[in-house]
C-alpha cells in the first residue's frame, strides 16, 4: 500500500488492492501480516505434520497457548488445507449449501416470522414467558395487541384453508375445537402455503373455526416467499 503511495489504513483500499490481486493471479503466500511466518511455511507444517503441536513448533509457536493454536487452524482452512490428520477438522462446505427450507417446518418458523413482521413495522415485541392463549404481546403507541400465529399448508380447491381454533384441554386431547374469544385475542397472524402473510382482526372472524383465506385478500400484508428460494434465480 505505501509502495502504492496508499495508506494501509484506508480499509477500502485495502480491500480494492486485493481484489486486483487476486484479479492478475498474484502470489501473495510471501505477506506475513502480523504473523512471522507466510503461508507456504504454513502450508508445510501442515502437510509434515501429524498434530497440532507439531504445526505449532514448526511455526516457532507455543504448543500451550490456545489462541495460537485457533489462529493457525483458521488460516489453514483458509487455504483450503486439509487438517483432518490433525484432528476434529471444521466442515469444507457452508451450511447454506446443504440447508433446503421445507414447509414442514412453518409451523414452528410462523413466530419468528410474525415477530419479524411487527418489528418491522416499528413495534416492540414479547413472548409470554409462560404458555397463554396468545403466542406474541405486540406494542404499538397506543395500545398492546395479544397475538395468535396460525399456520396452513391445507390447500383446497378453493384455496388455502386455515384453522384458527383451539382445543380445550382434555386428558385425551380429543375434545372438540372452539373459537377463540375476541376479547382475549386481538389480531391473527396467519401463514399460508405459499408463505403469504395475513394479519386478521379476531373480530372479523369471531365464533369461525376455520377460514378460507382468500375471503381475507385485503388483511394481506405481504409475503415471504423468498425464504424458500435457495439459490438467487430468474423469477
Amino acid at each position: 500500500m505505501r509502495e502504492l503511495g496508499l495508506s494501509p489504513d484506508n480499509g477500502g483500499a485495502t480491500r480494492t488492492i486485493r481484489r486486483h490481486a487476486a484479479r492478475l493471479w498474484l502470489d501473495t503466500s510471501h505477506f506475513k501480516g502480523n504473523r512471522t511466518w507466510p503461508d507456504s511455511v504454513l502450508r508445510r507444517a501442515v502437510t509434515e505434520s501429524r498434530t497440532w503441536d507439531e504445526v505449532l513448533t514448526a511455526l516457532g509457536l507455543s504448543s500451550q497457548a490456545g489462541g495460537e493454536r485457533t489462529l493457525v487452524k483458521a488460516h489453514a482452512l483458509r487455504l483450503g488445507l486439509d487438517i483432518s490428520h490433525l484432528g476434529h477438522a471444521a466442515p469444507r462446505t457452508t451450511p447454506s449449501c446443504e440447508l433446503r427450507p421445507d414447509l414442514a417446518n412453518l409451523r414452528k418458523a410462523a413466530e419468528s416470522l410474525a415477530a419479524t413482521w411487527f418489528v418491522l413495522c416499528g413495534c416492540n415485541v414479547a413472548f409470554p414467558v409462560t404458555p397463554d392463549c396468545y403466542d406474541l404481546l405486540v406494542s404499538t403507541s397506543d395500545r398492546m395487541w395479544r397475538v395468535q400465529v396460525k399456520t396452513t399448508i391445507c390447500n383446497t380447491k378453493d384455496g388455502w384453508m386455515a384453522r384458527i381454533a383451539r382445543r380445550p384441554y382434555s386428558i385425551r386431547n380429543n375434545a372438540l375445537l372452539v373459537p377463540y374469544d375476541p376479547e382475549v385475542i386481538d389480531l391473527f397472524f396467519v401463514v399460508d402455503g405459499d408463505l403469504t402473510v395475513y394479519v386478521i382482526p379476531s373480530r372479523a372472524v369471531g365464533g369461525r373455526t376455520a377460514i378460507l383465506l382468500r375471503s381475507y385478500a385485503k388483511y394481506m400484508v405481504g409475503n415471504a416467499a423468498g425464504l424458500m428460494v435457495s439459490a438467487p434465480r430468474a423469477a
